[in-house]
């Protein structure tokens, strides 16, 4: 989740253009209830879904580590149990290193 949409762009933009996602979609509007440093927080976020490979993963956690403005930007893996054929060979090709 990003803080504002300016961030979510740019690290949408970042991560494809450096082909450790295929895609991000950006979803508003996102509210989040957690506590931070023993207060109860909520915040409006806009939330990233990155499609990439799980080979990519420790690096693309790096970049978004190195980039975003959180302290602890939230990074999880789920996995994908299955998919069109289509849209993963297109992944596939989206996450090759460019020649």
């Amino acid at each position: 989740t990003c803080s504002s949409r300016e961030e979510a762009e740019r690290l949408a933009r970042a991560l494809v253009e450096s082909r450790l996602a295929a895609c991000v979609a950006i979803t508003p509007g996102v509210t989040s209830v957690y506590r931070w440093q023993g207060a109860i927080e909520q915040s409006e976020e806009w939330a990233l879904t990155i499609k990439t490979r799980r080979g990519l993963f420790d690096a693309l956690k790096a970049e978004l580590s190195r980039l975003h403005s959180y302290q602890v930007p939230e990074i999880l893996a789920v996995p994908v149990l299955a998919g069109s054929e289509a849209y993963l060979a297109w992944m596939d090709e989206e996450l090759q290193a460019t020649p």
